[in-house]
């Protein structure tokens, strides 16, 4: 019996995926980035449909990734918050902008631009390392099992190092 990974140790970015991989839950997020707080100026700004628009915001905030805080009474209407959660997504957005800059945007013809506010220069996400403050790639970095990995998910993961490894070699 083969043991599938995947489903005995799920991978960070599949459930990351799960909570905000379709097209509206990211930019829903981006948005609220930008500001926008409110179901009619998500609904405008994106032009979605109320009920898509309506399943996703639930999803995030059962997520905690958005709060709901009501702004009005007499009719109830809310507005969406990021928590803390939401907010440390803002590297990922950061990132992909920064890859989509290179390699889907002509120079030149980047439609925003992030500028640091303490110098007013134009911001490029690096990622390093919190300890030695290296940069990270993927050349430098080791991906091992963690500490809740099961005793089949190692060995699993075993497994497929061991046959990329052999890949590579061969190449």
């Amino acid at each position: 019996m083969s043991v599938n990974f995947q489903h005995e140790a799920p991978c960070p970015i599949s459930q990351l995926l799960e909570l905000v991989g379709d097209r509206w839950s990211l930019l829903i997020i981006r948005d609220a980035f930008y500001g926008v707080r409110r179901f009619d100026g998500f609904q405008q700004h994106l032009g979605i449909s109320k009920k898509v628009l309506t399943m996703r915001l639930n999803k995030l905030v059962e997520a905690e990734i958005l709060k709901k805080e009501l702004y009005q009474s007499r009719p109830d209407r809310y507005e969406y918050r990021m928590t803390i959660k939401g907010r440390e997504l803002f590297p990922v957005l950061l990132t992909m902008v920064r890859w989509s800059h290179r390699w889907l945007v002509a120079e030149g013809q980047e439609t925003i631009q992030l500028l640091h506010k303490d110098c007013g220069k134009t911001v490029e996400p690096k990622v390093i390392c919190s300890h030695c403050d290296q940069p990270v790639t993927a050349a430098r970095v080791q991906v091992m099992p963690g500490p809740g990995a099961s005793r089949e998910a190692v060995q699993a993961f075993r497994k497929i190092v061991r046959k990329s490894e052999t890949t590579r070699k061969s190449e």
